[in-house]
């Protein structure tokens, strides 16, 4: 497990470049090509994801895009086939409920013995709070976190066996988080549903679900403000405020997360949480100046204890 964060300062400096951003210093045409690669886009229909998978096409990778719609993935299959020529296979994935995310899991592993880069992209924002997931947790906690981590722990074996045949010899998990990590940290009663986490309201608890991406993932990958269909929770007053102030296309997201899975120069920060720059993507700023241990395997073990109770469960 790695180190977890309780500690950062905040400054200015990233509200400034979301709203006047500078021209990005990373363009996809640096990627190398990625034949031989093997990657699964989570969330991969849509938005940054999309744009994602359509990148890794473009340098010649095997994708999966991973996707709960059936519906949505071939429209966005389509759509790729039809302005690439090329198409990534479609993994049926609810990250929202275990039993999706263990079938998913074996699915791939029963096609593919290596996985070279997962891109952990998929998730959900500000949903009603009267929502849940499927094994009862909050539905952002449950999504953006708990299936996410046992995805990665099930694909775990394909991922070792990626790093043996990589040029790098690396096989990488890229998780997406958000700069809404700084503004709330962990409350475990909240997880699931009570009157706490009905307290903390579904803002914070998106906020949180963010803080637990950055303390679980091995690299804190930030997409910054797009335009993506993760506000469709949001009032229509908000959209309009958002469009208008501080979203920009959805290609920008993807820049960071590709630059997290195919630069080189990304194996220079492996195990260390950092926030990449949406609109520098290749500078990267560390946000954490305390890494506490204590909190990361609290959380490490909290997780553990649920996807094995869940197992546990599923064979009775």
């Amino acid at each position: 497990m790695g180190a977890a964060f309780s500690h950062w300062k905040q400054t200015s400096w990233p509200v400034f470049v979301q709203i006047w951003p500078p021209a990005p210093k990373f363009h996809v045409d640096q990627i190398p090509d990625l034949s031989g690669q093997t990657v699964i886009v989570t969330g991969g229909n849509s938005g940054s994801g999309y744009e994602t998978v359509k990148v890794l096409l473009q340098h010649n990778a095997k994708v999966y895009l991973a996707a709960r719609s059936r519906t949505n993935a071939d429209a966005a299959i389509v759509s790729l086939r039809e302005e690439l020529g090329k198409e990534p296979m479609f993994l049926e994935l609810d990250l929202a409920s275990l039993s999706s995310v263990k079938n998913a899991a074996d699915e791939f592993l029963s096609k593919e013995s290596e996985l070279h880069v997962l891109f952990c992209n998929a998730g959900v924002m500000w949903t009603p709070i009267d929502q849940l997931s499927e094994d009862g947790y909050d539905l952002q906690w449950g999504t953006n976190v708990v299936g996410h981590y046992y995805f990665s722990k099930l694909l775990m074996p394909a991922l070792f066996a990626g790093a043996q045949t990589s040029p790098d010899h690396h096989a990488r998990v890229i998780t997406t988080s958000s700069s809404g990590a700084y503004l709330q940290t962990l409350e475990y009663d909240t997880f699931r549903d009570g009157p706490a986490r009905r307290k903390l309201g579904t803002t914070q608890l998106y906020y949180q679900s963010k803080h637990g991406n950055a303390i679980v993932a091995l690299e804190l990958g930030d997409p910054g403000n797009f335009k993506t269909n993760l506000t469709r929770h949001a009032s229509t007053f908000f959209k309009i405020v958002l469009e208008v102030l501080l979203l920009y296309p959805a290609p920008f997201g993807a820049l960071t997360q590709l630059f997290a899975g195919t630069m080189p120069e990304a194996l220079n920060y492996n195990g260390e949480v950092r926030l990449l720059s949406p609109y520098y993507a290749v500078v990267l700023v560390l946000i954490l100046t305390v890494y506490n241990d204590e909190i990361g395997s609290k959380l490490w073990d909290w997780l553990e204890a649920e996807v094995k109770a869940f197992e546990a469960s599923a064979a009775a």
